[in-house]
């Protein structure tokens, strides 16, 4: 069973571990941490299963980070096995939090780049893309939200708009977005 089955939606990833005392950093994508349920359980896959944990303790850092203390996890040897693990969550928790226009949600998807000529027919289902690179983060810059990229050839980040007329398809099923970019900014 892969672990985009169970309908659960990744809200989180363990980026490392903090102290001694399994404590963990978990850098949050399609949420914001101060929107995190500390009621509810969240997922990490093991062995291809759901595994639930709940929420000890919750301090937010940062506008995408928390320190987090789940159940069962208080060594430093527990802490260090989920780092890199994806955070899940069941989707019908968090329905609210995942509003249309909330960008955030793109950290993680890769970015697809329409190669573009005179002849393109932007009407036409068929465009020609290469793959540009992973989104790494949202800014919400007022009047000119913006995604930083980290290029597939070179590990290079760069900050594109993220303008609509820009935006040539969405597909959230495999996480991608394909971007008219100007000349220029890659």
């Amino acid at each position: 069973m892969s672990e985009t089955g169970n309908n659960l939606r990744q809200i989180a990833q363990v980026l490392k571990s903090n102290g001694t005392d399994g404590e963990l950093v978990m850098g949050f994508r399609d949420i914001a941490p101060e929107d995190i349920n500390t009621k509810e359980p969240v997922f990490i896959y093991f062995d291809g299963l759901p595994v639930p944990f709940f929420m000890d303790s919750f301090v937010q850092r940062g506008s995408s980070k928390a320190l987090v203390h789940l159940t069962d996890i208080r060594g430093f040897e527990d802490a260090e096995e989920l780092v890199g693990k994806a955070v899940y969550a069941d989707p019908a928790v968090y329905e609210e939090e995942f509003e249309e226009g909330d960008y955030r949600m793109l950290v993680g998807w890769t970015l697809l780049k329409a190669l573009l000529d005179e002849s393109t027919d932007l009407a036409s289902d068929e465009l020609d893309v290469e793959e540009t690179g992973e989104i790494t983060e949202f800014m919400d810059i007022p009047g000119n939200p913006c995604i930083e990229v980290t290029l597939e050839n070179n590990g290079e980040k760069v900050i594109l708009p993220l303008h609509e007329d820009l935006i040539l398809s969405v597909d959230p099923e495999n996480r991608e977005i394909i971007m008219e970019i100007p000349e220029g900014l890659l």
